[in-house]
This record gives structure tokens, C-alpha cells and sequence, in this order.
């Protein structure tokens, strides 16, 4: 059992930078592997990026490589989403994912446990 809870999210300009958060808590978080996913209106939902238990394997979609960057803090039961040079293409809900895996999943259906979302929107 782990619960998730997003934040960081907000309004702001192309080129900008933001970092989400997503709280976890329970006791399997260092056994989970832990993903990223946006959604925009009216599309389906997307991987971004996913980070496996020990923080050391890391994976991107091909849209964010380069830009995005995910981290997590076991001590603190803390999953990272660094995001520079923002695009309005990057506009989406962003969510936080636990997979009770040891792989790298970029489907959605792969993972347990999932947050609320935090809304991004980036600007022209």
C-alpha cells in the first residue's frame, strides 16, 4: 500500500523551469518503482518518466529527454520531477505512479497506486 500526493505544479512562462513533488507514504515506497504521467485534454494519457527503487535507472519519453529529470529520496519517501525549459506543449495533468516492481514500466495499466495530479501549464 502506497499513497501519493502531488504538488508543485502551477502557471508559467515557455523557458521556465518547475519541480513537482510527490509525497509518498507506506511501508513498500523503496520497493515501488516510480513514474511520471501527463495527461492534456483530450489525450490519452502519457509516460514522462520513471526512476527504479534504488534512484540509479532512470528512463524518459523522448519528448522531455534532456529537459526533464527525475529523482527520489527513499529517507524521505519523496519522488522528484525536475522540469527546465518548459514548452506550452509540456501544458498537461501530471501524475505520480507506484509500480510494486523492480522494472521500468511506461504503461500506465503496469502501475498500483497513483495520485491526484497537479496542473502544469505552460504559456507562449
Amino acid at each position: 500500500q502506497v499513497q501519493l500526493v502531488e504538488s508543485g505544479g502551477g502557471l508559467v512562462r515557455a523557458g521556465d523551469s518547475l519541480r513537482l513533488y510527490c509525497a509518498a507514504s507506506g511501508r513498500s515506497f523503496s520497493n515501488c518503482v516510480m513514474g511520471w504521467f501527463r495527461q492534456a485534454p483530450g489525450k490519452e494519457r502519457e509516460f514522462v518518466a520513471g526512476i527504479g527503487r534504488s534512484g540509479v535507472g532512470t528512463a524518459y519519453a523522448d519528448s522531455v529527454k534532456g529537459r526533464f529529470t527525475i529523482s527520489r529520496d527513499n529517507a524521505k519517501n519523496t519522488v522528484y520531477l525536475q522540469m527546465n525549459s518548459l514548452k506550452p506543449e509540456d501544458t498537461a495533468v501530471y501524475y505520480c505512479a507506484a509500480d510494486w516492481s523492480v522494472v521500468i514500466a511506461r504503461s500506465a495499466r503496469e502501475y498500483d497506486w497513483w495520485g491526484q495530479g497537479t496542473q502544469v501549464t505552460v504559456s507562449s
